[in-house]
């Protein structure tokens, strides 16, 4: 049991044995003692002082007499105010640390037969265009999420929803036919997905010649654009698509085929996967399919114009459009087809969509929709809402190509993180192997975490300069301290000094800082799981990194001649390196064991 459950249960039997309230000790939430004040674990006792008919003051002291009496744990208390202060017995800590040492996967929950079944949705990338920064922090989120829901005991599958029909996707086909001669990857060298993005950025580029030209003879801007030949070749080309032409489709299949592959080398080096892939061209057939099926049931409404809507001013919102009056679907329809597949594929419990706050609205109508149109978990469907990441230099668009490249982000990252470990030392004396491999695990760490430390409702600037830094909070930081970690617990054992019994030592302050912060993470790991936060687990491994190097900085730990105190020290190192892998890697961050 942690400290945190062997506190709450014996404060909920010290409230009950005092004055008969019956409490359940899962609404008793010990905190951090504030550091101004002598304790290491607070507890609010004003929830009883009506009941006990005393002061809060007096209710604090006659719980923690309480405890001091019947609990091992409580060596003293104070009270200020309402609040209870309860002091841990210093030798009761080497229990919590022994336990800690003890599980192999601690911090963590197995799932069984029996947890619930959440489905993530994450990346969910057009396939006109290379993968770009704002996906990363999408498709990092994504992942992250799913390892800390899995480390909460949930079953959990990774899907993701790729964008591979619609106009954008047939600008990216016509621009290769009329000004690519051909190409290929192999021929010209490119990804996939960059080619297929380039060719995106040419209809643009032709797309405006076009309107200026045609704005020089003396149009308006929505003339020029109603008129142009580009954009109506490009309307036809959706229309022959969807009529199943077989030269546009064959077309269709080489180029997105092209992007697949680009996508799948940029997801391998960022170390994220999918259980199940979906694809827009094979859902929206069944979104129209489920939305004419509500038409039929009354629970939708046609306009003269053969056009298929949703009334929903009943739930404060206005009408919303999902088959127009030609036929053809929108985003919402497809999602209503994409949810209905899923639902076929699996028996979901949660389903989350990790997609940017621009489209609050879009889900919140995809969750009234998909209630009423008979789906039980759309009514508490997930929108795992982010906010935008951008450069310091503002803002990106795809279409004019000013967009950061996800490939080339990565290989920038991982050539400063080379530079500047080399300028450090950090690198001397390694072979050359290890040194990419660890520029690749430290560059790729200072962006994942640069990326998962901040708040992901919040907005945020990506600065490639400040994340890779071996100093604050950074990922570089955190695994140069494991690093370090992992090279004391090397000469430990070169020097035949394993870890030994350490029960009957008394811990410093500093010892117990550090023992409680390790003694922490399951309950971080359950709330980041809880609200959805992987900025949680990333602050958490920087304050216990921190924590560490404190202890670290101001005592000896191999050259420490007494043995029950070097052993308590090298457990303590043991368990830190222990703790930060399992953190970092909730985070998708591996750590180099040498540095």
């Amino acid at each position: 049991m942690s400290l945190d459950k062997v506190i709450s249960t014996a404060v909920a039997h010290a409230v009950k044995a005092l004055y008969g309230i019956d409490v359940d000790s899962t609404t008793i939430v010990p905190q951090a003692t504030r550091k101004e004040f002598e304790g290491n674990l607070t507890v609010m006792v004003f929830p009883w002082v009506k009941a006990a008919r005393k002061s809060p003051e007096a209710v604090g002291a006659e719980i923690g007499q309480w405890l001091v009496e019947n609990e091992a744990a409580v060596s003293s208390y104070n009270t200020v105010k309402g609040f209870l202060n309860i002091v841990i017995t210093p030798t009761y800590w080497n229990g919590v640390l022994s336990a800690i040492e003890a599980d192999d996967a601690y911090g963590t929950q197995a799932a069984t037969a029996d947890s619930n079944l959440v489905m993530v949705e994450y990346s969910s990338p057009n396939t006109n265009k290379p993968l770009h920064l704002g996906h990363l922090r999408n498709i990092l989120l994504g992942s992250s999420l799913s390892k800390i829901l899995a480390a909460c005991g949930n079953r959990v599958v990774k899907t993701n929803i790729v964008n591979d029909r619609g106009i954008h996707i047939c600008k990216s086909m016509l621009a290769w036919k009329k000004y690519f001669n051909g190409a290929t990857p192999e021929s010209s060298g490119l990804k996939g997905d960059h080619l297929v993005g380039e060719c995106y950025v040419a209809f643009d580029k032709h797309f405006k010649e076009e309107i200026k030209e045609l704005m020089d003879k003396g149009m308006s801007e929505d003339e020029a654009k109603a008129a142009s030949p580009l954009m109506a070749e490009a309307r036809e080309m959706l229309r022959l698509w969807e009529e199943g032409d077989a030269e546009v489709r064959g077309l269709w299949e080489m180029m997105n085929q092209w992007v697949y592959d680009g996508f799948d080398v940029s997801y391998k080096r960022m170390g994220v996967d999918f259980d199940k892939i979906y694809y827009e061209s094979q859902t929206y057939l069944d979104g129209k399919a489920k939305v004419i099926e509500g038409l039929e049931k009354g629970l939708l409404y046609k306009k003269d114009d053969g056009s298929v809507w949703a009334d929903l001013t009943e739930e404060g919102l206005d009408h919303k459009l999902l088959l127009r009056s030609d036929g053809t679907s929108v985003y919402m329809t497809q999602d209503i087809g994409t949810a209905k597949q899923r639902f076929d594929d699996y028996a979901i419990d949660r389903m989350i969509y990790v997609v940017g706050n621009e489209q609050n609205y879009h889900f919140q109508v995809l969750s009234i929709l998909l209630d009423r149109l008979g789906f039980k978990w759309g009514k508490d469907l997930v929108h795992f809402s982010y906010g935008m990441v951008e450069l310091p230099e503002g803002k990106m668009k795809s279409r004019e190509g000013t967009v950061v490249d996800a490939d080339d982000l990565m290989e920038e990252m991982v050539t400063e993180a080379r530079e500047v470990s080399q300028q450090l030392g950090k690198l001397d004396g390694l072979s050359a192997s290890e040194i990419e491999e660890i520029a690749e695990t430290v560059g790729l760490g200072a962006l994942k975490y640069f990326l998962l430390k901040v708040d992901p409702r919040r907005n945020m600037t990506f600065n490639p300069k400040e994340s890779i830094d071996f100093n604050g909070n950074t990922g570089p930081f955190i695994q140069y301290t494991y690093a370090r970690i992992k090279s004391v617990l090397r000469r430990a054992s070169e020097s035949g000094l394993d870890k030994g019994d350490y029960s009957t030592v008394t811990p410093n302050e500093k010892e117990i800082a550090l023992i409680q912060r390790l003694s922490d993470f399951p309950s971080i790991v359950s709330e980041a799981g809880r609200t959805y936060s992987p900025a949680l687990i990333a602050n958490y491994a920087y304050d216990l990194v921190k924590e560490y190097n404190k202890f670290y900085h101001d005592y000896s730990i191999l050259r420490e001649e007494d043995a029950g105190i070097r052993s308590l020290r090298l457990a303590l190192s043991d368990a830190t390196a222990r703790t930060v892998k399992t953190a970092m890697g909730l985070l998708g961050i591996n750590v180099p064991e040498r540095m």
